[in-house]
């Protein structure tokens, strides 16, 4: 995607000091919950209502949001607090009736954003408005298609384009609802900065006790703004009840969040970074090197293999790694996920050439 447009002006209209937020319920319940809500945020650090009207749900029978009538509370809730609004759409028809409620934002959700066409079609249905669409990331770990979204939107001259990360799908039991997987979005990020990143901690977490630490860290990597589900009864909501916050909680949030300065140009602080980024890259140099001489042990094992005709994986061995691994890294403050991570890497990468070796 070649840039020629201004893709954080729709942002920059807002001329905030802190970062966007935007907040609301998972699902709109009723008018009258809307329009509570709506007024009790209008008093927080809250720019944007957010609320699903369209609930795309994994199963039949579960309660998929009340429709086309909910866009007219939006409507009036935006009447009467001045907050802008924003809903998810999942094909051109939800398009074509939130312009008509003119809702200020629209977001594609993360599983409309696994399939181009429907894209594609949202994508047409946009064409000549100057709506902003942002683009949740996919279920599944895959950044080319997180970036194809965006491209299709871009391609029809929707000029005012963000992007939500709101975590992936994992079978690995982890903490979280959906995976954060960091790398993904700073890797878009490097590719795209002028591209706005938001966070979606709700959907990341599952869990209200882990949504303020998601968001510093997202702040720490210079995230733009956060959508957080909030809800004025989070245990009685009719969707997602465990992953929603109060108001109240999102104004304490929003007070204890330290925005980090994007740099610091002073000479001890730039002296002082240097000398730990040398440090870091003497200590990268050594990791490679280390690990490209367990890859030539790895091979010497395949070597031996081969000359016995003994198969490449062993579950025993791998599982005793693995599991005194994790021990380990447990006594360097190294959390269980990243070294599973590490070492299904390392192991991949060993088997791969142990295959090398007995193909020969």
């Amino acid at each position: 995607m070649e840039n020629t447009k201004n893709l954080r002006s729709w942002l920059d209209t807002f001329g905030l000091d802190h970062p966007l937020v935007i907040a609301g319920p998972c699902s709109a319940e009723t008018e009258e919950q809307v329009l509570k809500i709506a007024h009790q945020l209008k008093d927080t650090d809250t720019t944007v209502l957010r609320a699903g009207i369209w609930k795309p749900r994994t199963r039949p029978g579960m309660f998929e949001g009340v429709g086309a009538p909910g866009l007219k509370w939006l409507q009036k809730a935006k009447e009467e607090t001045g907050l802008l609004t924003t809903t998810e759409v999942a094909n051109a028809n939800h398009v074509d009736l939130a312009l008509q409620h003119d809702v200020d934002i629209l977001w594609i959700g993360a599983r409309t954003t696994v399939s181009p066409f429907i894209v594609q079609e949202i994508a047409e249905a946009l064409k000549g408005t100057d709506k902003t669409v942002l683009v949740k990331n996919p279920v599944n770990q895959d950044l080319s298609l997180w970036l194809g979204a965006v491209e299709r939107l871009y391609t029809a001259n929707v000029n005012n384009l963000g992007v939500i990360h709101r975590g992936f799908s994992t079978y690995e039991k982890t903490k979280y609802r959906n995976n954060p997987e960091w790398q993904i979005p700073i890797d878009l990020q490097s590719r795209f900065p002028d591209l706005p990143l938001i966070l979606d901690p709700s959907h990341i977490a599952g869990r209200r006790d882990l949504i303020f630490d998601l968001c510093q860290t997202a702040l720490d990597l210079n995230y733009d703004g956060l959508m957080i589900e909030t809800h004025f009864d989070p245990d009685n909501a009719w969707s997602d009840a465990s992953q929603q916050i109060t108001p109240q909680t999102l104004n304490q949030i929003t007070a204890d969040l330290r925005i980090r300065k994007e740099e610091d140009t002073t000479v001890n602080y730039t002296n002082a970074l240097n000398t730990l980024r040398t440090q870091i890259d003497m200590i990268d140099t050594k990791l490679v090197e280390m690990i490209g001489n367990r890859m030539k042990t790895a091979e010497d094992i395949g070597l031996l293999k081969k000359k016995n005709n003994v198969a490449i994986l062993q579950n025993k061995r791998w599982t005793e790694i693995l599991g005194k691994m994790i021990l380990q890294g447990e006594d360097n403050n190294l959390s269980e996920e990243f070294m599973l991570h590490l070492y299904k890497a390392i192991h991949l990468e060993s088997i791969n050439h142990q295959k090398k070796i007995l193909g020969n």
